[in-house]
Order: C-alpha cells, then sequence, then structure tokens
C-alpha cells in the first residue's frame, strides 16, 4: 500500500501542490477488503472519502430491504454525498461497498469550508464530482422509467465492460438481480436470449461480454 503523499500524486494530479500536501498531512489511508462496507444507510457523515485504488458500488436501499444499483466510485473520485453533508449533522441515504480490495483517503469534514475557498483546483474538483455524479443519476433514471429490462441489462454489462476493460465479467446471475433490482430467474432468461443472440457467453463462473 502507498502512502498519502504517493496516493494523492498519482490519482489527484490535478491538485496544487499545496494542496496535495495539506490533504496528506490531515488525512487517513483506509484499506477495504473486497465486500466491505464503505458506508452504510443512516451513518452519519465523519470525513469525506477520495477513491484511491479499487472501485466501490453505491447502492439506495429501499424501506423493505431491496437494493438498487446507482453508480461506480472509481481511483481519483469522491463520495459526492459526503462533500454535500459537509457543512452540517446529516446520515447517508446510500450505501457503498468496496467491488474490490479498495483504498480511500478520509478526510475530516471541517476542512471542507476552508479547502474550498482557498484552493481553486479543489473547488473545481467539487463542481465536476457533483456535475458527474448528477449525469450518472440521470441516465440511471432514464433507464428506469423509459427502457425496459433487456435495455438495461444490455447497458448494465457494457458499463461493466467499459468500466473493467475485460470482457470476462466475473459475476453472477444473482448479483446482477441485485443490482438491477428484479429477481434471479428474469436475469437469467434475459442472459439466455442475449446468449443465444450472440452477444455474449455464459460461463460456469462468468459472463464473457461480446457487445
Amino acid at each position: 500500500m502507498l502512502t498519502a503523499n504517493e496516493y494523492l500524486d498519482s490519482r489527484f494530479p490535478q491538485f496544487e501542490p499545496e494542496l496535495r500536501a495539506l490533504l496528506a498531512q490531515h488525512c487517513v489511508v483506509r484499506p477495504l477488503k473486497a465486500g466491505e462496507k464503505m458506508l452504510q444507510t443512516g451513518q452519519y457523515f465523519r470525513s469525506t472519502m477520495l477513491v484511491a485504488e479499487g472501485r466501490a458500488k453505491l447502492y439506495r436501499e429501499g424501506e423493505e430491504g431491496g437494493e438498487f444499483f446507482m453508480y461506480y466510485l472509481e481511483p481519483g473520485q469522491a463520495c459526492a454525498l459526503s462533500m454535500v453533508c459537509s457543512d452540517r449533522q446529516q446520515s447517508s441515504e446510500v450505501m457503498a461497498v468496496a467491488e474490490e480490495d479498495t483504498v480511500v483517503l478520509l478526510l475530516p469534514l471541517d476542512l471542507m469550508d476552508d479547502l474550498m475557498r482557498q484552493f481553486r483546483s479543489w473547488y473545481y474538483f467539487v463542481i465536476e464530482t457533483y456535475r458527474s455524479r448528477y449525469e450518472e443519476l440521470l441516465v440511471v433514471i432514464d433507464h428506469v422509467i423509459f427502457k425496459g429490462m433487456d435495455e438495461r441489462l444490455e447497458f448494465y454489462l457494457k458499463n461493466q465492460y467499459d468500466k473493467l476493460q475485460k470482457r470476462d465479467l466475473s459475476i453472477t446471475h444473482q448479483q446482477i438481480a441485485n443490482d438491477l433490482n428484479t429477481s434471479r430467474e428474469v436475469i437469467s432468461r434475459l442472459l439466455k436470449k442475449m446468449e443465444q443472440q450472440g452477444r455474449l457467453v455464459l460461463h460456469r463462473n462468468y459472463i464473457e461480454w461480446r457487445g
């Protein structure tokens, strides 16, 4: 595992050297194992989180215990919700889980106001974080409202391929069903149909995406 300085230099080169030095001085480097929760629904924010390594999934939990996949957090990105809640005592309305072994940098919330005032690169980083998360949520909403499950599944798998840059997707039918808030039976039927169309190949432990 790298030091905070090394992570900041490699993942956040757009920050001024003075800003990176300040963040390294105050942040905590936190490793997470694959499957470990980074954030839970109802948890109060104590830090803003920057992703240094790995990949995290954000979910919205339903009142009856269901989960709905929202978007991924990749290296060089930040949790927008922790920034939104930096100036007030608010709890999280989403859950974040490490998709693979992940490292995050935790920054105290009481730094946020000073960072916004003192460093232009941080100000633009926060604005860009809000914008990109908003656009991702619009895509999710569009698919939920206007697309059928077959189109949502195709978009989901293509997104997996685009993010991971590999055709062998190590994901189960049940995991996909959880992310798309449907049943495993529906996903299995649609995957079989896509296989018949030549869009993918179903293997025992992974899906080979052909696009």
